[in-house]
């Protein structure tokens, strides 16, 4: 049984385990409780009614926080030529460019929080996904990772600004970051609405009844804290 401190049990001692919150109400009754003297990220938990075995049920998709995730995110790039000028000039903080910079990363160099690439260079970086996949760090184009050439400094400053992928794991699962325990609860709102205005355009063509099952708002030390799924997922869920 894990047993856990003093300021968790008296955290959790504020929380009514009954109740469904509204997404407002969690994100101030979270910053009230927390008790970490790090800054703790903010973390949105939810257990979905999807069939992971099933192909048309998988859930991947990303979405761009208006507030960011309070971290510095470090982006490298697979490209070329003129691409690899510009993924510079924008900011990349690794330009994966020669066969020996390829070779870098096959040799286990995972140094960053997206990797980001250019159509014309995966054929040469698909061979690292044995290296990058397990870390959810291959680019892929559904997640908006593999682009055009002349679109790469966009994708860039989308991934240095918040960008934040989803994905349904093998247990039916989903945990994305929104933010750090430091932002005004004003802030974590918009973050989270923002992420959950994507989780429902992102419904997958074959869910079938009950699409998000629980919905619970944590952070990194803290305790869950459930949400009403229906205000979460409803058209209103942006509170005034």
């Amino acid at each position: 049984m894990t047993q856990h401190g003093k300021n968790y049990v008296n955290a959790v001692k504020k929380i009514d385990n009954l109740k469904l919150y509204s997404p407002k109400e969690a994100l101030e009754l979270l910053k009230e409780v927390h008790f970490a003297k790090f800054d703790e990220t903010v973390e949105v938990h939810m257990r979905t009614g999807l069939d992971p075995r099933q192909a048309d049920q998988q859930l991947r998709d990303v979405v761009v926080l208006p507030n960011g995730l309070g971290k510095t995110v470090r982006v490298l790039v697979f490209a070329q030529g003129d691409a690899a000028k510009a993924a510079r000039e924008a900011g990349a903080d690794f330009v994966a460019e020669t066969d020996e910079d390829i070779n870098r990363v096959a040799g286990g160099y995972t140094d960053f929080d997206v990797a980001v690439g250019t159509m014309d260079m995966m054929g040469k970086v698909g061979r690292l996904g044995r290296v990058l996949g397990p870390r959810n760090l291959m680019p892929n184009p559904k997640a908006g990772t593999v682009v055009q050439p002349g679109d790469i400094a966009d994708a860039i400053r989308i991934a240095k600004a918040g960008r934040v992928e989803f994905r349904l794991d093998k247990t039916a699962n989903i945990h994305v970051p929104i933010g750090k325990m430091s932002f005004p609860a004003d802030s974590l709102f918009e973050n989270f609405a923002a992420l959950l205005g994507a989780i429902r355009k992102a419904r997958p063509s074959g869910s079938k009844g009950i699409y998000i099952k629980k919905l619970v708002i944590s952070s990194t030390m803290g305790p869950g804290i459930k949400v009403d799924v229906n205000t979460a997922l409803g058209m209103d869920a942006v509170e005034k």
